[in-house]
């Protein structure tokens, strides 16, 4: 009789050929793994220390705003960002001007932001100035620290955190993102530095950094002027947000780390912009919204000027009071109220019109 639990010669190879085909696929998938994790953590300290090179203290302060009584937490406190777009000039005694002037304010509790533009040519009282000036020469004499304490004094909040970022940078960034999608107002065309021509039309369109730019500066087309101006900046960041939200955005953090690196600066260490990013999971651009500052328009001495209305610059500084959960009586007292000198700064120059 055959003896059924006899194992043929060819059974046992057959298994025996599984066992290494499948050690060998177990083998690749580990091989697979441990070089994601090894590129994915190669990445991680790429990117850190790419954007650990942006950071850089403001310059007379310690660890917080004049404006505040303690330090301010990511984690757990509202805070104030501002963002400044430079257009360095090659001069090496001129810092250059903030030619985009942006307040962003922040509450966990509401996982809310409040996004403030400030017209570069507000007339505004810059510390330590005796004359009126516009708002955006404050850069020029002073660099960011003295362009935080303008517009701490002209909002009467505090300003927590800055960032800077020069237009080059700020091309790339968007680049580097894929782009940015925006509801384009009207048509519209206009020249870059180089003197190329860029179409814009109404309705939702797509940019390219160099577009981005072009789109986001443009104001002697727009029939609201700089309120035209400031609306299109406050989309490009709105749209911004969304694109660095993105999961395929990780695909690009590398690049995108780079760029921040080389292109901006800021005082927030790459620890709190992380503890943001934990705390604001959920966040995009539907959680953002936008102020404007009312105000009229003047001319003096053939310079305009933009000339906030007193009332609704109060209601302005009430909101992000409110929002940063601040009360009146912590605020700073108004530096504005003390100042009767109208004139301007004899500084004052064509590049600033």
């Amino acid at each position: 009789m055959a003896d059924n639990n006899r194992i043929s010669p060819n059974m046992r190879s057959n298994k025996k050929g599984k066992k290494r085909r499948k050690k060998t696929l177990i083998s690749f998938l580990l091989l697979i793994f441990l070089t994601g994790a090894g590129y994915a953590g190669y990445v991680a300290y790429h990117a850190y220390n790419a954007v650990d090179k942006s950071y850089a203290k403001v310059k007379g302060r310690e660890e917080k705003s004049e404006l505040r009584e303690a330090p301010v937490y990511i984690s757990s406190d509202p805070f104030s960002i501002l963002l400044l777009g430079i257009e360095n000039y090659t001069d090496e005694f001129d810092k250059g001007r903030s030619d985009t002037i942006m307040v962003a304010t922040f509450n966990p509790k509401q996982q809310t932001m409040k996004l403030l533009s400030v017209p570069r040519d507000t007339l505004v009282k810059i510390p330590g100035k005796t004359k009126k000036n516009k708002i955006n020469a404050a850069y020029a004499f002073g660099g960011k620290e003295l362009t935080i304490k303008t517009v701490e004094q002209l909002l009467d909040i505090p300003i927590d955190y800055y960032v800077t970022v020069n237009f080059n940078g700020f091309k790339n960034i968007v680049d580097d993102v894929g782009g940015v999608t925006v509801k384009v107002p009207f048509d519209f065309d206009d020249i870059n530095s180089k003197w190329e021509r860029f179409y814009f039309h109404e309705g939702k369109q797509k940019l390219n950094g160099e577009e981005a730019l072009v789109y986001a500066r443009m104001r002697m087309k727009d029939p609201r002027g700089d309120f035209g101006r400031n609306d299109r900046q406050r989309q490009i960041v709105a749209a911004l947000v969304d694109e660095l939200s993105s999961p395929k955005t990780l695909l690009r953090i590398d690049k995108i780390s780079d760029e921040i690196g080389d292109n901006v600066e800021t005082n927030m260490r790459v620890s709190e912009a992380l503890a943001f990013r934990k705390k604001y999971t959920a966040f995009d651009s539907s959680r953002i919204e936008q102020l404007q500052i009312k105000g009229y328009d003047d001319t003096m001495r053939g310079v305009y000027y933009f000339v906030p209305d007193e009332d609704k610059l109060e209601e302005i500084k009430a909101s992000l009071k409110s929002h940063l959960g601040l009360s009146d009586d912590t605020a700073n007292t108004d530096e504005n109220d003390q100042t009767t000198d109208e004139t301007l700064d004899s500084n004052e120059d064509s590049s600033n019109q």
